[in-house]
This record gives structure tokens, sequence and C-alpha cells, in this order.
């Protein structure tokens, strides 16, 4: 039975470590998310504390799976983890039943599961908990008290400060499929392949076929057969998540900016009332620059037309501005804004508005490289 515990107690840990990391890891990702059950249970008054408590939360799963895989304060950790995870239970449950958000993020962007998944990942964590709280009192840890709590402290102090940086910068690992050295335009992925289930009406016999390899124009074999489903097969998925620009008269212009054979400057502000005021001051000399060179430079946003011109006119910007959905706009970069360079659809880099470099620095590095 004690090997047992302690299997239970090494799986739950390694679980609650590898979910607190990826979270924290990109505070605003999760942030995102929480908002979006905060809107779902019209909790917007709550808004406001999304980045504490996502940084809280984070930091306490990451905390609590330390303690659980080192075998340090097992006796009083589990009385959190518990409660913790009987909370989160519930939550997927109504996820899983009633797909209030469509994906709960509880392993961030590294791993997507399916609500269902993520309940029924839950109900296993809570079965292996069960022995691990029985026999809390019988877990020895060889290093004393004292010190137990100073390394869960540390652990605590620094996981909560790498994602408070993480948040103020860039992740310092991006799961997302915009990051340095990703391929992002359209020519160049796979085909997107559609199949479809069909049934024999009188033998009940089903046969899957790749579309359209099937006898479609066959009325005998239409008129026994009956259409059940149909299933995607697309090889890019997760690995960029295809982004679609419009000027604002609606023309599609997403292949002048992700084709484009040149250094192609995105400055990604999804949130134009949001935007840092600071950072618009210090992106029009760098634009300039770049126009000055030859270069293009865009902003893309997700807000109307009307508030494009307000902002523009206040802020007295005369680079282009072209329109996106606002979840495609966040997971491109985690800033508002921030600045993202491609050359034939190719992500160079991107720079969080704190880190953008001056116009030469940056130009300077590519030309030593």
């Amino acid at each position: 039975m004690k090997v047992f515990r302690n299997i239970c107690r090494i799986l739950i840990g390694m679980v609650f470590i590898f979910s607190g990391f990826v979270k924290g890891v990109d505070p605003l990702g999760t942030v995102y998310r929480m908002n979006d059950y905060f809107q779902i249970f019209r909790m917007g008054w709550a808004m406001p504390l999304s980045l504490f408590l996502t940084i809280f939360l984070c930091t306490l799963e990451f905390v609590i799976g330390i303690s659980f895989l080192l075998n340090l304060g097992i006796r009083y950790s589990t009385w959190v983890q518990i409660p913790l995870l009987l909370f989160f239970t519930v939550l997927t449950f109504f996820d899983a039943t009633y797909n209030l958000v469509p994906d709960c993020g509880c392993f961030g962007d590294a791993l997507k599961l399916t609500n269902l998944q993520t309940f029924l990942k839950n109900l296993a964590l809570l079965a292996l908990s069960i022995p691990v709280f029985a026999g809390r009192k019988k877990f020895k840890s060889i290093v004393k008290s004292f010190w137990q709590e100073a390394i869960l402290f540390l652990t605590a102090l620094a996981f909560a400060s790498g994602s408070i940086y993480s948040y103020r910068h860039l992740p310092v690992i991006d799961f997302l499929g915009w990051k340095k050295g990703d391929r992002v335009n359209q020519a160049h992925l796979s085909p997107v392949k559609f199949y479809v289930t069909y049934k024999n009406k009188i033998t009940g016999e089903e046969k899957e076929y790749l579309s359209p390899n099937y006898p479609w124009n066959d009325s005998v074999w239409m008129s026994k057969w009956v259409f059940k489903s149909q299933r995607t097969e697309d090889p890019n998925k997760g690995n960029v998540l295809l982004l679609r620009a419009e000027d604002l008269n609606g023309n599609d212009v997403t292949n002048i900016l992700v084709d484009n054979p040149d250094y192609q400057f995105l400055w990604v502000a999804w949130d134009l009332s949001g935007t840092n005021k600071d950072a618009v001051l210090k992106i029009l000399p760098f634009y300039k620059e770049a126009e000055k060179d030859g270069h293009s430079f865009v902003c893309l946003t997700s807000a109307e037309k009307e508030d494009v011109e307000r902002f523009r006119l206040a802020n007295g910007t005369s680079f282009e501005y072209y329109l996106a959905d606002d979840v495609v706009l966040k997971a491109m970069i985690r800033a508002n804004p921030g600045l993202i360079l491609l050359k034939n659809g190719v992500v160079l880099g991107k720079w969080h508005y704190r880190d953008i470099p001056s116009y030469k620095e940056l130009m300077n590095g590519f030309k030593q490289h």
C-alpha cells in the first residue's frame, strides 16, 4: 500500500506541475480563458481580478505539484489540493455537459483536451487523491519541517515572479502557432482531407470514403446508402492559427501581408482602446524609418472601423490599419500592442511593446546574421 500511495502522489505531482507551469508561463492566455468563464457566468465585475487570480492559482497549482512530487508537507498540501481539484472537477463537469467554454485551457496551449477529456482527467486525479489523502499522515519527508516550508515558499516566489515576467514581456516558452521560425502563409500548408461515412440501408454496413472519392453520382448506389457522418483531417491543426486580414473596406489583404518577400512589420493591437499610449509614441519613429527603407508596416486590430479612425486621429498615426479576428490576434502575440516581423511567410521575430528595439538595432541584428 505504501508503494501504491507513493505512485499516486508522484503522478498527481507531475500533472499539477505540468498544468501549473504551462498556464503560468503564458499568464495572459490564461487570463483570456478565465474571462471567458466570467462572461459565461455573468461575472463581469471579476474581470479586473483575472490577472491576480491567474498568477495565484497557477502558482498554487505548481507548488502543490512540487509538494507532492518531492514529498514536502503532504499532510497540509492535501487539504488544499482536494478542494481545488473538486472545484475544477465540478466546473469541467458542466463544461463537458453544456460546452460552456470550447477550450477550458487546463493545460494552456501546450496540450489541447476536449471538455470531456478534461473532466475524465479530473476524475482520475480525484481517484488517485483518495489514497494520498487517507494516508497523508504516513508520508515522512527526509527534509525537516522548516526547510520544507522554506522550499515551498521560495518555489512560490520564484514561480510567481517568472509568471509576472512572462506577462510583462512575452511567454518564455511559446506554445502558440506564431512563434519565431514558424511558417504562417497558407500557400505552404498541407491540404485538408474530408472523410464521409455512409451506411447501407439494408445490411447496416458502414463505409468511409475520402471525399470526393465515393460514388455520389451513382443514383442506384445512393438509393442503397445513406450519409451518416463526416470527419476532417487537418495536418496543420495546432501548428499555425491562420490569419485573415481585411482593409477597412472589407477587402482581403491576407496574402499581401503573409506572402510578402520583403520584411513585413505587423503591429498587433487587438484592442485599440486598451493600447498602451507610450507604445504608440515609441512605434511612430520606428514606422517612419521602416517606411523610409521601403518596408511594409501595418497595424492589425479587431476594433470597429469608427474606432480605428478615432484612434488614428488622436495619435497621429499614418500607417495602414487592417482588421482581423481578436482571437487570432491574441494568439499571434501576447501583448497589446506587440510587434511581429515576417518575411516570405516566416516569423523572424516578435516583441512585446516594452521590448521593441529601435529600428536600427533590429535591422542591424538581422544583417549580422
